[in-house]
């Protein structure tokens, strides 16, 4: 029979959001041994089972998703310059990123509007412009382009990887792996105790659940309906010339009005053109198990269609994986503090692990504090229930 361990701060999830938390409180919470914090994942980050796998993300900051993210996203950018200067390893590779979709697209008038509003550097050109300044694409004068120069590609497992030993050598944070929490309760005295499968407990005074899939069923045993979905997505890497080597080639966002959102990066490290498909994907239950690549006929198919359309020098399949988005009903962050000392963080998947850096600042000094960062106001969930017009695009 297990005992139940205390500490003053718990964190459900250690992937992107609840790692970069941690890793904030295990540089600000003092000095003397006291363990103040506690992380507890299922597995050991990095690893496959969250969202945070597939060794590369964008970072784009004339956001297309919303002039509301360009503050949040400029503070991540810097957030992320420091951790190289403390670690000393390149985890950014500034490729610029580059925005493509019909003039018409919301996306690309979004990505302008960002820009001018935030006076961000961004070169517009038309398809045919992108074609003659990077061969590896073939574009008609119909699609507009929106060059950012700042933004680039991140190195996630990388990262994670030094989230992960940061908070392992820390004297603040204790990293708890194979914990899987099956149950959440409210404590009498105040606080919340979480139950393990193998029968362990842990307790805190405040709580920040950063659970991905298991975040909606954990908080609706404490009757809080979280309207969170969790969609199969897939992803690959593809033989490619030497027009799609990084320093020849930026990351990518298309948007084609027949054939999808998707996104993509020039040859790193010599992996292959890496792409994926933003839209779409298939409805999973929580726990249920992601069919492998492959098993669906689109999985394929679906990045085809773009490689021939646009892409001349891509060639053969090298592999595929899956993923998984948990995603929002307008594709927002959720992040809140249904009942007191309990922080809520979903919905990242899509476009969250950009901003993880300046997300768990902000999440970190709300569980230290106990007072609401007011930089995520726009991402509560009053604005779901149409109580509240405030949201993320604001």
């Amino acid at each position: 029979m297990y005992s139940e361990t205390h500490t003053n701060y718990l964190i459900i999830g250690g992937g992107s959001m609840g790692l970069a938390a941690a890793d904030y409180l295990a540089a600000h919470s003092g000095t003397g041994g006291q363990h103040v914090a506690r992380v507890l994942d299922a597995h050991r980050p990095p690893h496959d089972q969250g969202a945070h796998h597939g060794e590369t993300r964008l970072i784009r900051l004339a956001y297309g998703e919303g002039g509301g993210y360009v503050s949040l996203a400029l503070r991540a950018l810097e957030r992320w310059r420091e951790l190289e200067r403390e670690t000393g390893e390149s985890l950014f590779l500034p490729t610029g990123v580059l925005n493509l979709g019909p003039a018409s697209a919301p996306f690309i008038q979004q990505v302008e509007a960002s820009a001018r509003q935030y006076d961000l550097p961004l070169d517009g050109l038309d398809g045919s412009a992108a074609s003659e300044r990077w061969p590896g694409w073939r574009l008609d004068a119909s699609m507009r382009g929106g060059f950012e120069s700042r933004a680039g590609v991140l190195r996630v497992e990388r990262i994670i990887e030094f989230w992960r030993q940061r908070v392992e050598r820390s004297a603040n944070v204790t990293l708890t792996p194979g914990a899987r929490v099956i149950g959440l309760e409210p404590l009498e005295q105040g606080g919340y105790v979480a139950t393990c499968d193998d029968g362990r407990r842990f307790s805190a005074d405040r709580l920040l659940v950063s659970a991905g899939q298991h975040l909606a069923p954990l908080l609706a045993e404490l009757g809080i309906e979280l309207p969170l979905t969790r969609v199969r997505k897939t992803f690959a890497w593809f033989e490619a010339d030497e027009r799609y080597a990084t320093g020849r080639f930026p990351g990518f966002s298309l948007t084609d009005e027949a054939l999808g959102t998707y996104y993509g990066f020039p040859d790193i490290d010599g992996a292959g053109f890496k792409i994926g498909r933003h839209d779409s994907g298939q409805s999973l239950a929580s726990g249920e198990t992601m069919a492998p690549f492959g098993e669906h006929p689109e999985d394929i198919a679906e990045l085809q269609q773009v490689i021939d359309r646009y892409l001349p020098g891509v060639g053969a399949l090298r592999h595929g994986t899956v993923c998984q988005y948990i995603r929002t009903p307008d594709e927002h962050f959720l992040i809140d503090e249904p009942l007191p000392g309990l922080i809520v963080a979903g919905g990242f998947s899509g476009h969250g692990f950009k901003f993880a850096s300046a997300m768990g600042e902000s999440l970190g000094r709300w569980l230290a504090s106990g007072r609401a960062a007011p930089e995520l106001a726009g991402f509560g969930m009053s604005r779901l229930s149409g109580r509240d017009s405030q949201g993320p695009l604001s």
